[in-house]
């Protein structure tokens, strides 16, 4: 059985839209909302110089999202969070580092998919209600808007503070959460095999992204 990302891929797309933001408030460059913006001033200057190559060359836009997308995703939590509490304790350092390679790969080369087909949504933030200032973890509201007319998207953005910067974890699309998504997909396969088992499972997939796009 393959991993199948095909179906949310629409959800794995927010990592794309979020890069295309539009900002209706000031807000600090180390601040959640800051650092998606950032991220966003880098990614369309880079579209715009490579529009042809992007639309042609996939390795091109794996390391683009490998540069300017993956630093700002908190790996550790993400990987932690999509598995069963019961698989991760059990699991060694090392089944660990090899799962969390092939799921950020899975991640990027899901992501690429929906950065090749990009046109013009753009996603509005809001301010987080009651400040980040003290908190450990902090959810961003906005609202995607494609110029096609159809209606408006609600997405939710989850970050977590670690060592003084905030990066991404988890984000929802009308109140279906990426996390839950891969979590529900990967539970199908643990119930046949452990850890390794779904590892080799996403290596396989990872080596054919194209033929599952």
């Amino acid at each position: 059985m393959k991993i199948k990302v095909n179906p949310i891929l629409a959800l794995i797309s927010v990592l794309l839209l979020f890069l295309f933001a539009s900002v209706t408030f000031a807000a600090d460059a180390g601040s959640p909302v800051g650092v998606l913006q950032n991220v966003a001033n880098q990614m369309i200057a880079d579209l715009q110089r490579n529009k042809v190559t992007l639309k042609s060359n996939r390795q091109y836009v794996y390391s683009l999202a490998n540069k300017l997308v993956v630093p700002h995703v908190d790996v550790d939590e993400m990987s932690r969070r999509v598995l069963p509490p019961q698989t991760w304790s059990q699991a060694t350092a090392a089944q660990r580092s090899a799962f969390e390679h092939q799921f950020i790969e899975l991640l990027v080369h899901t992501y690429a998919s929906a950065l090749a087909s990009y046109t013009d949504q753009t996603v509005e933030f809001y301010p987080i209600r009651g400040g980040y200032a003290g908190r450990h973890t902090v959810e961003v509201n906005s609202q995607i808007t494609s110029t096609s007319g159809a209606p408006p998207v609600d997405v939710k953005y989850r970050l977590i503070n670690e060592g003084g910067s905030w990066k991404l974890f988890d984000m929802s699309v009308e109140g279906v959460s990426v996390i839950e998504s891969f979590r529900s997909q990967f539970a199908d396969v643990l119930a046949q095999g452990d850890i390794n088992a779904l590892t080799q499972r996403l290596a396989e997939h990872n080596a054919h992204p194209a033929e599952s796009d």
